[in-house]
């Protein structure tokens, strides 16, 4: 480092904030003069650290902290410090000094961990936020793209959609999911039943490793490439960016949503669309969301929602909805056609027409508190099940449920073929989000709404999946277990694995012990190394 650098940094440095007796000031002071020795000079880290005395700390940390619930506890800690990276040798110098160190890095990208461990911790950490490292390059002639981890879905969608007409990616719903971490637990949207998961489409990635070394697949080796793709990258090292496969799409797509009260039969077009969904020709993805509602006799109703995709024209869609499921009774108007990158403001909660600009703004607006569990079912729920479901979210009232079908492509690729292990078999995923707000009670209302969560989860798994009870990584869900922040016990990690990851798990920890023998990268829900006596 040049005596001008050092001298910037000493500025920048010298009004840090005053740590608590838990951290001395030379620990994190340490840290931050570490910083430049390991970074690139071209490129001043000096302008991206960011301490708590900072006017623009704490909207730096609220700003990808997406559930009130974690960020509205007394209880939590802050972070000694934001490193806002702009460039890769801010990755290296972070993961290096924070190890010589001994500070904990938690890793952000788009901040929708469910239960905030992209930004908490209960020891003292610094967050490593990757929202400035945001390039997408895609190359049209090869059909592949490069993705930074701090980009958002959205922008890949509408970086795509200005290079070609024809092209897409599988990957989720929300348009403003990190691609980090949105990739890293398998990438889950509404193509998976043509095209899998986002991760079936990965062909490359760069990777930081716990010594700061730059690795691609190739110098990664494919354990660790197999790990990262779905195992949760954040227990291997810090993923810079992942090449992508484009895949192809049609000009027009359709979109639907059919809408049926109990009333209009809900219960039984549900039960059937558990058998039709699944065994559907692999161009058509049918989401199932019951919600409870209140109609015009003050009497509460279930509404349940059809919501469709098909990769292609409406008269098609016609004609294969008649023959498959035509208990739905899809009309053609309830048809709407449109271009890819359409469908995905659709698929958003967008109205129709609305500029596909805002797939840009990539940070979530009207934030609420929640708490979201999720299923794996392998059979049907029967209808007296449904009808305690329906009892059950009319009682709870804030909550949404969402049923994703698999099939399609998802049976045609091997448990083993990346750390996501559930594909043939499965029927359906579930998701189920408990959600209110300041109006309801806020942060003070959290225990009542987390019950009645675990009430519903307990509730359904007699018709979930069992031995064991299994998770989607990317729901994130600490009820089903948890480490201390700082003390990763293998027996309690192998609990979580277990249900996140079923028989992978185990080749998980066997990759971290490879590759992060002494547990750098760690958090409440990571993969332990493999104990020798293992």
């Amino acid at each position: 480092m040049n005596s001008s650098s050092s001298k910037l940094f000493i500025l920048s440095t010298s009004f840090l904030l005053s740590i608590s007796s838990i951290t001395s000031n030379s620990v994190l002071d340490n840290f931050l003069q570490c910083l430049p020795i390991h970074s690139n000079t071209s490129n001043p880290i000096t302008n991206s650290i960011y301490v708590p005395n900072n006017s623009s700390f704490q909207y730096l940390y609220e700003l990808r902290a997406n559930n009130l619930r974690i960020i509205s506890s007394s209880t939590i800690s802050k972070p000694l410090a934001i490193l806002t990276a702009r460039h890769a040798s801010h990755v290296q110098a972070a993961v290096i000094c924070a190890k010589i160190h001994s500070i904990q890095l938690r890793i952000r990208s788009g901040g929708h961990d469910y239960e905030g461990l992209s930004y908490i911790s209960d020891i003292p950490f610094v967050i490593l936020d990757l929202f400035n490292l945001r390039s997408i390059k895609i190359n049209i002639t090869s059909e592949t793209a490069w993705v930074q981890a701090g980009a958002t879905t959205g922008e890949l969608y509408y970086k795509i959609a200005e290079k070609s007409k024809v092209h897409g990616f599988p990957s989720g719903v929300c348009t403003t999911l990190g691609i980090g971490g949105h990739f890293t637990g398998g990438g889950y949207g509404n193509m998976i039943r043509k095209y899998g998961l986002s991760i079936d489409n990965v062909i490359d990635a760069c990777l930081i490793d716990v010594n700061g070394t730059i690795h691609n697949r190739k110098s990664m080796g494919e354990d660790v490439f197999w790990a990262i793709r779905g195992g949760g990258g954040t227990s291997f090292g810090v993923i810079l960016s992942w090449k992508i496969k484009l895949v192809h799409v049609p000009r027009k797509v359709t979109v639907f949503k059919v809408q049926r009260t109990l009333d209009q039969g809900a219960t039984d077009i549900a039960y059937s669309w558990q058998h039709i969904a699944p065994k559907l020709p692999k161009h058509l993805f049918i989401r199932l969301q019951p919600e409870p509602i209140t109609i015009g006799n003050g009497n509460k109703t279930i509404r349940v929602s059809f919501i469709g995709q098909f990769l292609g024209r409406s008269r098609k869609l016609m004609n294969l909805m008649n023959e498959e499921f035509p208990e739905l009774r899809l009309q053609q108007n309830d048809c709407i056609e449109m271009s890819w990158v359409e469908s995905t403001l659709f698929w958003a909660g967008f109205t129709n027409g609305t500029s596909i600009d805002v797939l840009l703004n990539r940070v979530v607006e009207n934030k609420v508190f929640f708490k979201t569990k999720s299923d794996y079912y392998k059979n049907v729920i029967p209808k007296q099940g449904l009808v305690m479901l329906w009892e059950m979210l009319m009682d709870i009232g804030n909550i949404f449920v969402q049923l994703n079908p698999h099939g399609g492509r998802m049976d045609e690729i091997s448990e083993t073929e990346t750390a996501v292990h559930q594909r043939g078999g499965y029927l359906f995923k579930v998701q189920y989000t408990v959600y209110w707000s300041e109006s309801d009670g806020g942060i003070g209302a959290a225990k009542r709404y987390v019950e009645m969560s675990r009430r519903l989860y307990g509730a359904m798994a007699q018709y979930a999946s069992s031995d064991p009870r299994e998770a989607f990584l990317n729901y994130r869900d600490l009820d089903i277990g948890c480490n201390e922040s700082n003390d990763t016990d293998f027996g309690v990690a192998e609990v979580y694995g277990t249900k996140y990851f079923n028989n992978n798990f185990m080749r998980l920890a066997r990759v971290k012990a490879m590759v992060d023998p002494e547990n750098f990268f760690k958090n409440e829900q990571s993969i332990p190394p493999l104990p020798s006596s293992h």
